[in-house]
């Protein structure tokens, strides 16, 4: 061999050696960069939900994205009335999002559709997803009650919202009242002092916005609060028969609730204040044709939004009990579709959703009540979302096999009672006849 193809020969060996060296190289370097940035992996999850807008979002998205840069998440907002639908419509096709918005009463009818956490990261083990006692720790009770199912969670909080007393500081001043009520005791004195009426016996100016279905916005909340309050078994330890009949310590205590509920509307009673001819309540309480109503805080926004100057603020939940806080919940989570070919990166994002930095992102952003303990504090000066903050500490809320027929039955149920079409006895046990055949049927 000659010298000259000697040399080329080494020449190009040492090409070939400097080619593959740098393909590695930059191989390992891409993998270096896959697995500080997004797991070794690259994604693109659909997230859907209701009621928080793409801007709502954008700020958490971008934040979870430095972090992950390799996953990509691209947000749909739905109305609520189509929302539902939709998701049940897309998943039963295999088309479905990858993350859905989860209501906490729907665990009982949609949890066949939804993933549970798993305890870490299928790609890299060192990443650790949040485990049903870290749910218990760090946040507040009922997300527990609701999200976890025989030790597995399915869905994570981004707030936990409940009912509190909306009042016309206007009106009360007028009364001679110095600010809301604490029990119902109170309630029912300052509704005698606030309702007003004309010369035949109809209302001019209503206490307060309890005691029929239609026109009141969460009629059925309402009632469920009081009937938990007052210490009704709302359903069995089993979750499979509702016992809204049931004595506790030899008290009727569903009976009463609903009874108490309905004298608002009764003209015989002294604290009759509302009825079936008033503007809707959220309308009414603009207008300021009623002095009190129950709602959540997402309620603020639309009140000032429809009339700026109303002189209004907010107070708690009044209570059975001085020593036995007890609240109704009303929230949204986050969780991962069956159908989700990417379930681990989903569960990343929600996992940071459930962090105390992503949770602050997106309550900063929507100006909501936390669900976090540790964020509750931050909040609870705040003098739009304090009570409602606070309030979640002691939030309730009961399995529902589907919340939306049960609203009907039991606005069904209060209008029998209004109506006299069956007494309070009978009205309490044809809706957990109803409720009990709903829950039979339910997925197990």
């Amino acid at each position: 061999m000659s010298i000259i193809n000697f040399l080329g020969t080494n020449k190009l060996f040492y090409i070939l050696v400097g080619a593959v060296a740098f393909i590695v190289f930059i191989t390992i370097i891409i993998i270096i960069g896959n697995i500080g940035g997004g797991g070794g992996f690259s994604a693109e999850l659909e997230f859907w939900g209701v009621y928080d807008t793409r801007q709502d979002f954008s700020r958490i998205i971008s934040s979870f994205q430095r972090l992950e840069p390799s996953i990509k998440i691209s947000y749909k907002q739905f109305s609520y009335e189509d929302y539902e639908k939709n998701l049940i419509d897309a998943l039963a096709a295999g088309k479905g999002p990858d993350l859905v918005m989860i209501h906490n009463t729907w665990l009982a009818k949609h949890r066949a559709k939804l993933a549970s956490m798993p305890e870490a990261s299928s790609v890299d083990k060192d990443v650790k997803f949040l485990t049903p006692s870290d749910l218990q720790n760090q946040f507040v009770e009922v997300v527990h009650d609701d999200f976890v199912y025989r030790d597995k969670i399915y869905a994570v909080p981004l707030y936990v919202d409940t009912l509190a007393l909306y009042y016309n500081r206007d009106m009360f001043n007028t009364a001679g009242i110095t600010g809301p009520p604490k029990s119902w005791e109170e309630f029912n004195k300052d509704v005698e002092l606030l309702t007003n009426f004309d010369s035949r016996g109809n209302i001019i100016q209503a206490g307060a916005a309890i005691g029929t279905a239609r026109n009141i916005n969460r009629s059925s909340d309402i009632l469920a609060a009081l009937m938990i309050q007052n210490g009704t078994r709302m359903i069995d330890a089993n979750q499979s028969t509702a016992t809204f009949t049931r004595s506790v310590n030899g008290q009727r205590v569903g009976e009463n609730a609903l009874q108490y509920y309905t004298d608002f509307a009764n003209p015989l009673k002294t604290v009759y204040a509302w009825n079936d001819n008033q503007h809707y309540s959220v309308d009414a309480f603009v207008e300021g044709k009623v002095a009190m109503m129950f709602n959540y805080s997402h309620q603020i926004s639309i009140i000032r939004d429809k009339f700026e100057r109303l002189n209004f603020s907010v107070g708690g939940l009044p209570q059975s009990s001085e020593i036995d806080s007890k609240n109704y919940a009303n929230y949204w989570g986050v969780g991962v579709s069956t159908t989700s070919k990417k379930q681990d990166a989903a569960w990343r994002f929600v996992n940071f959703l459930a962090s105390r930095d992503g949770s602050l992102i997106y309550l900063t952003d929507t100006s909501r009540p936390s669900a976090r303990r540790d964020l509750i504090d931050l909040q609870r000066n705040d003098p739009q979302l304090g009570i409602f903050a606070v309030q979640a500490l002691s939030a309730k809320s009961w399995f529902q096999a589907d919340n939306i027929a049960i609203e009907q039955i039991l606005a069904d149920m209060i209008e029998e009672v209004n109506f006299k079409k069956a007494t309070v006895r009978n009205a309490l046990r044809s809706a957990e006849s109803k409720i009990n055949t709903l829950t039979s049927k339910r997925p197990q």
